[in-house]
């Protein structure tokens, strides 16, 4: 394994994917041409921290949609994974399956992290805006996950005022 030397900024085209999701569907960032989308990186379904976050996106989708945006989530976990997990929590936006890590390592997420002296390859807890043009226009890196989505919601706040003529 090696880690990705993706390192996207803002303003740089967000790249494409197609993952499927807790259906078994293919999801493409495609699909969402011309809204913002919100995709969140998290390492495994069903721990603490993931849990909380997906919990706290699920909590704000009415906000999120006033701000034009869709929530999106990847994980390297299975799609029998994902939707064991967003049924047990009734999340109702796309989480995606990448088993291989292709559309982590394209976003610069998958890296080399270290716990209790052990070192491996994983997600670093990360998400991008990505705008209506299809480039992004946030990031936030090694996020925590206490305060996140209000985080999000503050960045797209920010966006739409930006966009409203003077």
């Amino acid at each position: 394994m090696t880690s990705s030397t993706a390192r996207l900024t803002v303003g740089d085209p967000a790249p494409p994917f197609a993952l499927s999701d807790a259906t078994g569907q293919t999801v493409r960032l495609a699909d969402f041409a011309g809204q913002r989308v919100v995709l969140y990186f998290y390492p495994r379904d069903n721990t603490p921290g993931c849990t909380r976050e997906a919990c706290a996106f699920n909590a704000v989708r009415d906000e999120l949609a006033a701000h034009k945006a869709q929530v999106i989530g990847i994980s390297p976990d299975s799609v029998t994974s994902h939707e064991k997990f967003a049924a047990k929590f009734e999340l109702a936006f796309p989480l995606l399956s990448d088993p291989e890590h292709v559309v982590a390592e394209q976003y610069g997420v998958w890296q080399e992290k270290k716990n209790y002296g052990r070192t491996y390859f994983g997600i670093v807890r990360t998400t991008f805006i990505i705008d209506e043009q299809g480039r992004i226009a946030r990031i936030f890196p090694n996020v925590k996950v206490e305060g996140h989505a209000a985080q999000v919601l503050r960045a797209l706040a920010e966006m739409d005022q930006k966009a409203k003529p003077e």
